[in-house]
């Protein structure tokens, strides 16, 4: 009977401890935010400066300023182009190409990575405050690098989270890093980050409410 009883209530302990076991987050790293790299042609890559400088310059005249082309600007757009044709280049098909081009390095900047979205994780990083109470961030920027978007251009949207956190977590400098546990969601946001010599926007792709927020350790 004693037996019995010991094999119930460890079936009951067993079941009782599954949620709890499913839970623990899963510990992710900066890359695991990128999305599936999606290949692309990019002609670009093949050719030197020089065309590259040609094709610049074509596409501004015809393209960005083709209402407002004097006759000497048309001579010059029409020479830049007879030149890059007699290279074998065609200029109208590497226009279309760099909207393709532009397009597949946005996703890639901005695309969240589908299998995170609904995961309980763990990722280190770096906070940068957006809205204090008593002292504490109760909302913030986790980045990925030390001085993100301070001392340097702000990592892709991909490569920032906005965390939310109740409780708040007392900031003892920009300097140590921390971990952060919670739901991975995908919520485009832009973020008014205050500096001291004034404001930036700041975009970001995944937003997460914080369980926990802990010094790296």
């Amino acid at each position: 009977m004693n037996t019995t009883w010991m094999a119930i209530a460890a079936a009951f302990t067993f079941a009782f401890a599954l949620p709890a076991m499913a839970r623990d987050p899963q510990e992710i790293t900066w890359v695991d935010l990128l999305p599936e790299e999606r290949p692309y042609h990019n002609p670009f890559a093949e050719m030197d400066f020089s065309q590259i400088s040609d094709l610049s310059e074509l596409y501004r005249f015809e393209v960005m300023n083709q209402e407002d082309l004097d006759d000497a600007s048309r001579a010059e757009a029409k020479a830049l182009r007879e030149n890059l044709e007699e290279q074998g280049l065609d200029p109208d098909q590497l226009f279309k190409q760099r909207e393709i081009v532009m397009n597949q390095r946005r996703l890639a900047a901005t695309e969240p990575n589908p299998s995170l979205l609904g995961k309980s994780v763990r990722l280190p990083g770096y906070l940068l405050p957006l809205e204090m109470v008593d002292q504490k961030a109760v909302e913030f920027l986790l980045v990925p690098t030390v001085g993100a978007c301070i001392h340097t251009p702000p990592p892709a949207a991909n490569q920032m989270v906005l965390v939310r956190y109740d409780k708040g977590f007392e900031v003892d400098g920009l300097y140590n890093p921390v971990w952060i546990s919670g739901e991975m969601r995908a919520q485009s946001h832009s973020n008014a980050l205050y500096l001291v010599d004034g404001q930036t926007d700041i975009e970001t792709s995944y937003v997460v409410d914080a369980v926990s927020v802990d010094i790296y350790q």
